[in-house]
């Protein structure tokens, strides 16, 4: 099901994901050097680009949600 849905998931669907992926990683990773380095305003500055990460993840699944009502219907 996965598969066959990702194979005919629409362009907004992976969009989303992908970037939500993106942000979530490169957030993390802002966390990180911040918190190694002592460097308190990165680490403070990596929360908004996760919760922006996080939001897109939830666009994503409402998306993924609407795709599937409307296959059901059919």
């Amino acid at each position: 099901m996965l598969k066959e849905f990702w194979d005919s998931a629409p362009t907004t669907y992976k969009v989303l994901v992908f970037s939500a992926m993106a942000l979530i990683a490169a957030g993390i990773v802002l966390n990180l050097v911040g918190n190694s380095t002592g460097n308190q305003a990165l680490s403070v500055a990596s929360l908004p680009v996760i919760g922006l990460g996080l939001v897109l993840h939830i666009a994503g699944i409402v998306v993924r949600g609407q795709t599937i009502r409307k296959n059901l219907k059919r």
